[in-house]
């Protein structure tokens, strides 16, 4: 009902636009060529979307259903067209995604192979500085026990000379002592065999006076053994030279 009625007003306007005939003695002009028409089935329900001036049509059943046939077919068009760009986009975003997360996972392999070579690098110059450190430990041990060992032998070196210079000077000192002791002995021999003579009683005399005086001899240091060193034996003239110097000085006291 609401349909015959829109289709009545739509054809009451055009035949109202339509008429040739002035009302009111008004002058109509004539409509523009440019215009835009929008011709339409007006036995169905209109579109007023703007696209020009309305035009209705009337169409045969047949004309109507081929109509209706293309609109179908254009919608089924549209609609497979939609789905196809709809299916083309899925695959779109669905290949954008693959590449997107290869591109990710090539990146983060990168980054794990730019970390490991990091890595690889750092552990080599650890080792080849812990081989540098142990390098140089084990040279500055070589050069200190290097040190050391001419340090002891030099100190070694030194305490031989040292003993053998001690030595020495024992040695010089008891050859002094024993030429003094075999003087004296001399002189107490002189005295007790030719200082009766008469011309030998003033040296006698002298020499007797000689062997009385005190004598301040000093004793002569005794050679400081080395650890590990036997101490120097006692050579077994010693007592003997001893007992004659003890001799010598008994008779020639007074």
């Amino acid at each position: 009902m609401n349909k015959n009625k829109n289709i009545a007003v739509v054809l009451l306007v055009l035949a109202a636009g339509c008429s040739s005939r002035p009302q009111d003695g008004a002058y109509v002009p004539r409509m523009d060529p440019t215009r835009k028409v929008s011709e339409q089935d007006c036995s169905r329900t209109i579109d007023t979307d703007g696209r020009g001036n309305l035009m209705c049509r009337e169409l045969t059943e047949r004309q109507r259903r081929a109509k209706i046939a293309e609109e179908e077919r254009q919608a089924r068009a549209r609609g497979e067209a939609e789905e196809r760009a709809a299916r083309e986009r899925l695959e779109r975003e669905r290949a954008e995604q693959l590449a997107r997360v290869e591109r990710e996972r090539a990146e983060q392999l990168a980054r794990e192979e730019a970390a490991r070579k990091q890595r690889a690098a750092e552990e080599e110059r650890l080792a080849a500085e812990r081989l540098r450190l142990e390098a140089e430990a084990a040279r500055k041990a070589e050069e200190e026990r290097e040190r050391l060992e001419r340090a002891e032998a030099e100190a070694r070196a030194r305490q031989i000379a040292e003993q053998l210079a001690r030595e020495e000077a024992e040695r010089e000192c008891r050859r002094l002592e024993q030429e003094r002791l075999d003087g004296r002995a001399l002189l107490v021999n002189f005295v007790d065999n030719y200082g009766k003579v008469e011309e030998n009683k003033g040296i006698a005399g002298q020499i007797t006076a000689f062997l009385n005086k005190p004598r301040k001899v000093k004793p002569c240091p005794p050679a400081v053994a080395m650890v590990g060193q036997p101490t120097k034996k006692q050579s077994p003239k010693a007592p003997v030279q001893r007992r004659a110097g003890e001799s010598a000085r008994a008779s020639s006291a007074p």
